[in-house]
């Protein structure tokens, strides 16, 4: 692949992961692929391209005969994610309390301030990604670029879940819960730290409404 083209690739999967993760693009949205090439202006090789990477993402699910759709993980992959979640996140937050300093909860403390401000606004889109990006920015804060990516790579997956699932008063929940989760960081009370992690990520999942009917989008408007 020349340069011009993996360039144009990687902008199609990035402008289609950013409408998925931005619930513009819904779950169980069909990706028509000449739909895809009219509205990026290129050819349908390209976006056969993008959509391949997407689906190695698990952002869409490719099936023989009917083409890409936006996934729409099962309730039993959510419960997994975040059973996975919940392993990685306390050792996460027991390593935080060790190398914790001020500069670090410094910089949480304004990633939770910023969350706020999506939540009172209703962003859903906003919120979904600052709430997501919370537990990315404690493993970036250590420096731990292998566990960033891979918390990155399973919340990708939880905000196509979160889109499906989550309600307006969960994501205040969440917020708040950030805010204590800083404040046991912030004291180097460690065992308080893992546990309101747990739970802040217990009361996630359980907030999750499975019985939800799943809104679908058209892809123009969602890509414009």
């Amino acid at each position: 692949m020349h340069r011009m083209e993996s360039s144009t690739t990687s902008f199609i999967v990035e402008s289609l992961t950013r409408a998925i993760v931005d619930h513009r693009l819904h779950p169980g949205t069909k990706l028509a692929e000449q739909k895809l090439a009219n509205h990026f202006g290129v050819s349908r090789t390209l976006v056969r391209q993008a959509l391949f990477q997407l689906a190695q993402n698990r952002l869409i699910r490719l099936e023989p005969a009917r083409g890409a759709f936006v996934a729409a993980p099962p309730a039993s992959e959510a419960r997994q994610v975040f059973a996975v979640r919940r392993m990685l996140e306390a050792e996460m937050t027991r390593a935080f309390v060790r190398e914790v300093t001020p500069a670090k909860i410094r910089a949480l403390k304004e990633h939770v301030a910023q969350e706020k401000v999506a939540v009172e606004k209703e962003d859903v889109a906003g919120r979904t990604e600052l709430l997501g990006d919370f537990h990315v920015r404690m493993a970036e804060l250590m420096g731990n670029e292998v566990l960033a990516q891979i918390l990155g790579e399973l919340i990708s997956r939880c905000a196509l879940i979160t889109l499906m699932y989550q309600t307006a008063s969960a994501a205040e929940h969440s917020n708040d819960e950030h805010a204590e989760i800083v404040k046991a960081l912030a004291a180097k009370d460690e065992e308080r730290a893992v546990r309101l992690m747990t739970e802040h990520l217990l009361h996630v999942e359980e907030a999750l409404t499975f019985d939800r009917k799943v809104p679908t989008n058209d892809i123009s408007m969602a890509l414009s």
